[in-house]
């Protein structure tokens, strides 16, 4: 029996120090050295240097000097990720999206985007295409007393093109960037 157990034990205690210790060490010491700020969560400082956020979770906004990511289904907290999973045809999802909208509508501005009434898979996606950041323009310009001009001057600058896919925006650092735009009202600070 001790010729079975000892060599199986042995084994267990290897892999356990390979797969357990070791690799995990070389991976993380591989991503500090060519992948330093993914490898720590992708922060975004401010100015002063304090954390802002990750540029790869949503946050939730709030008041009309912001721009308004997706809906979460998770309410924005990143333990309890994920799509609500209804059915298009479900009255849940009906309802939310209906009372959405109306919270979102502005008088003369069209159709709320249907970007900013559904959710991404994981509820936690911290991009919105360029037409829904545009489409919220206006009333953060008229919340902050800016010319609307500069508020989609600052979209157009956020505005990330990848090589396979549309055009994002990533509203932490879209709304970072409000903070360093002059205004009349400069009250809203993130």
């Amino acid at each position: 029996m001790s010729n079975v157990l000892r060599p199986a034990l042995s084994l267990i205690v290897l892999m356990s120090l390979i797969t357990g210790v070791a690799y995990p060490l070389v991976v993380t010491g591989v991503a500090q050295v060519a992948f330093p700020a993914q490898a720590n969560g992708s922060l975004l400082y401010d100015k002063d240097g304090k954390v802002r956020g990750s540029e790869l979770i949503a946050q939730a906004f709030t008041g009309d000097e912001w721009f308004q990511p997706r809906p979460s289904a998770g309410a924005f907290a990143t333990v309890a990720s994920g799509a609500s999973n209804f059915a298009p045809s479900n009255p849940a999802l009906v309802t939310r999206v209906t009372e959405d909208a109306a919270k979102l509508a502005i008088a003369g501005q069209g159709p709320v985007p249907l970007a900013l009434l559904t959710t991404s898979g994981s509820g936690l996606d911290p991009h919105l295409s360029p037409e829904a950041a545009a489409w919220q323009a206006a009333r953060v310009a008229s919340a902050r007393q800016l010319p609307l001009g500069k508020v989609q001057a600052l979209i157009d600058a956020n505005t990330q093109r990848p090589l396979i896919g549309p055009p994002v925006v990533n509203v932490l650092t879209l709304n970072m960037g409000l903070n360093q735009l002059p205004s009349a009202q400069n009250s809203a600070q993130l």
